[in-house]
């Protein structure tokens, strides 16, 4: 019998990548970004790896710092 992707999983991998290729297209470190968040800086770091299942408050704070949609971030591309 095939697995079952878990979805949760998945849509944290999506954020995780888009979150780190933003950041990095404006030289941002994680620490920067976490400023302009309102966040701290671990909080960035762990989202990057994965390690949280962030709030929808917190994603709309990291795109508004990273001037994107937050659909961008989100996006299954």
């Amino acid at each position: 019998m095939p697995t079952r992707r878990d979805p949760g999983k998945q849509a944290r991998k999506r954020l995780a990548r888009h979150l780190r290729a933003f950041r990095a297209a404006r030289g941002l470190s994680q620490e920067a970004l976490a400023d302009l968040a309102a966040l701290h800086r671990t909080y960035v770091g762990s989202v990057e790896r994965c390690e949280r299942n962030v709030s929808l408050d917190n994603i709309e704070k990291l795109a508004t710092a990273l001037e994107v949609d937050i659909c961008e971030l989100l996006a299954a591309v």
